[in-house]
């Protein structure tokens, strides 16, 4: 008897993962190639047919896909659209769901990839059990999730929960959305590396860091050079954690949440990010709140970044088959 699985694609602004997922959440196969987003959209779906049916073919026959599952940026799960993202090249609207359906001849469950990535936490992943908490992703740039009463928090125009778009600073950094101040340009791997170039540019200590330049640095850089005991990595570090670990107890104030999950490549860095955002989150709490919510790091690795979008169709397919 074949394996019911579902078809996972996690589009993202450099690469793109593909997985082919059982319920249990277990990942049978997996293949990740680059998203080229700099290029056209349709040279981005021969690419992604390609990939796919290389996929498929080792495993025709002992699987039966029932459906895929797809997060991406800025992705609206009432549209079926990707709408202005800020970092793919493909203009303002493309209609995603309907070109990948009518590609593969499958229905097509979409949503933001943070989205997706809160749904798999809570069925397989750090948050399982929970029933209301806040996934943050810290890559690129800073995605949400947001949980509440077992449910995916979409809003009114399918574009709930942009933590990653609150105001730090009306004065402050420059966007890609073309905001002012925004989160995300502090509390990122982007984010971080700015903070990084203003401290060496306004300090005079010697760094390993100060050898590498803008576009090579990466977020494991830093994290090494503040294991090492680095000052300005560490710094860098101790500025992240107060703005995001500030704005997360603001977010408190409106959601109560059980838990935040961080994951990407910031939250790598562990105790280092860990321990002032906590220090920080406790310091601007509100008092009805002070030691209940949890900051915990996401224990999936990026390669199964294919879950969130698998858990996405899992849950739409037991919908339809309890409806």
């Amino acid at each position: 008897m074949s394996k019911e699985v579902v078809l996972s694609i996690d589009i993202g602004g450099t690469l793109t993962k593909v997985g082919l997922v059982n319920r249990e959440g277990k990942v049978l196969d997996k293949i990740v190639f680059k998203t080229d987003a700099q290029h056209q959209f349709s040279n981005f779906m021969d690419k992604l047919k390609l990939e796919v049916d290389t996929l498929i073919i080792k495993w025709i026959d002992v699987i039966h896909i029932l459906s895929i599952g797809v997060g991406a940026p800025n992705a609206n799960s009432y549209t079926g659209q990707i709408e202005n993202p800020p970092n793919l090249k493909w203009g303002g609207v493309t209609p995603i769901k309907k070109i990948i359906e009518q590609t593969f001849d499958l229905p097509v469950s979409l949503a933001n990839d943070a989205n997706a990535a809160a749904l798999g936490e809570m069925l397989y992943g750090t948050a399982k059990g929970m029933k209301n908490f806040i996934a943050l992703t810290l890559g690129t740039g800073l995605g949400s999730g947001i949980i509440v009463d077992g449910k995916l928090l979409i809003g009114e125009h399918g574009t709930a929960g942009e933590i990653g778009h609150v105001n730090v600073d009306p004065a402050g950094r420059m966007c890609n959305c073309g905001l002012q101040g925004c989160l995300e340009t502090y509390a990122s791997v982007t984010g971080i590396k700015r903070t990084v170039f203003e401290l060496m540019a306004d300090r005079c200590e010697d760094s390993p860091l100060r050898k590498i330049n803008f576009e090579e640095m990466t977020g494991t850089d830093i994290s090494d050079a503040a294991l090492k005991g680095d000052i300005i990595a560490l710094t860098a570090f101790e500025k992240t954690g107060e703005i995001l670990g500030s704005k997360m107890a603001d977010t408190v104030a409106h959601l109560d949440p059980e838990a935040f999950i961080l994951s990407g490549g910031l939250s790598k860095a562990g105790d280092i990010l860990l321990k002032p955002i906590k220090r920080y989150m406790q310091k601007r709490l509100f008092n009805a709140y002070k030691g209940k919510i949890e900051v915990l790091l996401s224990n999936a690795t990026s390669a199964e970044a294919v879950l969130g979008p698998a858990a996405l169709a899992w849950l739409e397919l037991d919908h339809l088959t309890h409806a």
